[in-house]
């Protein structure tokens, strides 16, 4: 009998949700509420691929390899240091009688949940290990609590894997701000953190910041035009963020691949408002102990990638916001 959160699925140890679950079952044969996709490429959380890049030092074939023992071993991509996946795109072979998600065989579409409990198994890659997406073969499994979306015909996929494996962020970003709201963006010129802005803008933001690490990202972000002041800080310095972004703001979207971002974001804003992690080296510990440390009354929100709504969002997004999509190709093409 089949699990609609996948708990038939879950190997080791018992009792656990597949995410928490150290080894999935990653058989083929799907249960009558399940779906299995034909992978075609999986997006690599951009924590995740940061860990592997630097512990290999840059050797794309290392990072390779242990990308593939990850998937071998734990029948999922799920990276033990930072505890995150990614998602992937492919197309559907095979729908159980009774799934629920309204996917019919032979539709594109895009996991719009985690690759850490999602049963992956690969098969075969040409991948070089230099950038986050994984053009792959193999097949994954969806749950009846699964999410997916089917691709659109009007965009590359490519660019759709890279825009709804962070389609949260926008979405989430959208709903907390309001009109007049000043808001900062740490990591403003990654996906995320550009989408984020956009969606700030649209929700009638006032004053927007993008804050971001060195000169060359300020250049592009600037060029984009999607902030009203772009400044160069390292998100892990609390005083140089806080510096930097000046008068404090209503809304800080963090948005940083790397850990020790907490107290900045918390320093930038203002008495009364909200900080968004969505970032996946987030700490919940630094972020609550700092905040209290520094008596700073502020509402702390863990983005959790889903949203009513945050595929179609995003994509629109993407489409309307020219300077954004030309951002999204320019991570493609290098």
């Amino acid at each position: 009998m089949t699990s609609p959160v996948g708990l038939h699925r879950v190997l080791a140890p018992a009792g656990v949700l597949p995410q928490a679950a150290e080894r999935l079952d990653a058989r083929p044969e799907v249960g009558a509420d399940e779906v299995r996709i034909a992978v075609e490429r999986l997006n690599l959380d951009a924590a995740s691929f940061r860990q592997l890049w630097e512990k290999h030092g840059g050797d794309g074939d290392a990072v390779r390899a242990e990308v593939l023992e990850i998937v071998e071993r734990r029948g999922k991509m799920h990276n033990p240091v930072t505890g995150s996946g990614g998602m992937l795109i492919g197309t559907v072979d095979e729908v159980g009688p009774d799934s629920p998600l309204g996917l019919r065989r032979g539709d594109r579409v895009a996991t719009l949940v985690s690759l850490t409990l999602t049963p992956l198994r690969i098969t075969g890659t040409a991948w070089d290990g230099r950038g986050e997406q994984v053009p792959c073969a193999g097949h994954a499994i969806l749950f009846a609590r699964s999410v997916a979306a089917v691709l659109p015909d009007d965009l590359d996929p490519r660019l759709s894997l890279a825009v709804l494996d962070v389609c949260g962020a926008p979405a989430l970003t959208a709903r907390v701000v309001r009109p007049g709201a000043a808001v900062a963006v740490l990591g403003a010129a990654g996906k995320s953190g550009s989408l984020s802005l956009a969606a700030a803008r649209e929700a009638g933001a006032g004053r927007l910041v993008g804050v971001v690490r060195d000169a060359r990202e300020a250049a592009l972000l600037g060029g984009a035009g999607l902030a009203d002041e772009v400044v160069v800080a390292d998100a892990r310095d609390p005083v140089a963020v806080a510096a930097a972004v000046g008068v404090p703001v209503d809304v800080t979207v963090v948005c940083v691949d790397v850990p020790g971002c907490e107290h900045g974001a918390i320093l930038a804003t203002a008495a009364g408002g909200t900080v968004v992690f969505f970032s996946m080296a987030t700490s919940f510990a630094a972020a609550a102990l700092g905040a209290e440390g520094l008596a700073a009354d502020v509402t702390m929100l863990v983005g959790n990638g889903y949203v009513p709504g945050h595929a179609d969002y995003a994509l629109d997004l993407v489409r309307k916001v020219s300077s954004v999509r030309h951002l999204f190709e320019g991570r493609l093409s290098a």
